[in-house]
């Protein structure tokens, strides 16, 4: 079976859209496109090196697809950051479209039509899959318990609105810290897998007082 990795660059009040550029996803008027670009350095590189050092196909959403489809074709390969695009024109790269609607013509590329298409595939021997943006694509991989690792790229700045990494609805479950580190820009890397179920405990007195028993009270009829 294969791990799903969910790899996301995020702010501190967890939007992850149009990390790289103006142009990527203006949509609902988010106007900071590119807001990682000024603390991408040596350490950040290093840990997308390392995200990307163990063989791995791409997970997509269609809309990443589509930029990334766009880009990385095109790009030199013995400029900056060429390795990448030489990795990327080279492994699969899976796109979920419901409608289908989407131009797989980019060398590698594989269509899916709907999140039982990926449960499908993570079940098959094969490289890790890893996500790049595609918000929609990973609430539903949260939602479904699909995913098996997080390596989530913190960046200090706060965006104020924009879409999100983590929305409603996600399927519950505590993540273990595998490695981390802060760049010189302040960006925090963390690496996560999957854990195991939410544990909890409390600090409540043995015996509440009775201003803490009307509190309770209160929020029961509160809902």
């Amino acid at each position: 079976m294969r791990k799903i990795i969910v790899g996301a660059m995020v702010s501190m009040d967890g939007v992850m859209q149009a990390p790289g550029g103006p142009t990527e996803d203006p949509t609902q008027g988010f106007k900071f496109g590119g807001w990682v670009m000024p603390y991408f350095d040596q350490e950040f590189g290093e840990e997308l090196d390392r995200l990307f050092n163990e063989k791995f196909d791409l997970l997509l959403g269609r809309k990443t697809y589509e930029i990334f489809a766009g880009y990385w074709p095109y790009y030199d390969e013995n400029a900056s950051h060429g390795g990448i695009a030489k990795l990327f024109n080279e492994i699969k790269k899976y796109t979920i479209s419901r409608s289908g609607e989407v131009d797989t013509s980019w060398r590698g590329s594989v269509l899916l039509r709907d999140i039982a298409d990926v449960k499908r595939l993570r079940e098959e021997d094969g490289p890790n899959l890893v996500t790049q943006g595609s918000t929609e694509l990973v609430h539903a991989l949260l939602a479904n318990d699909l995913v098996d690792a997080m390596s989530i790229f913190t960046v200090p700045v706060v965006l104020g609105g924009g879409k999100k990494l983590f929305a409603h609805g996600s399927a519950p479950h505590s993540y273990k810290l595998t490695r981390a580190r802060v760049s010189s820009t302040g960006t925090l890397i963390a690496h996560y897998e999957r854990a195991g179920d939410i544990k909890i405990d409390g600090a409540a007195l043995d015996s509440p007082s009775d201003r803490e028993r009307a509190r309770r009270e209160r929020i029961k009829r509160e809902g």
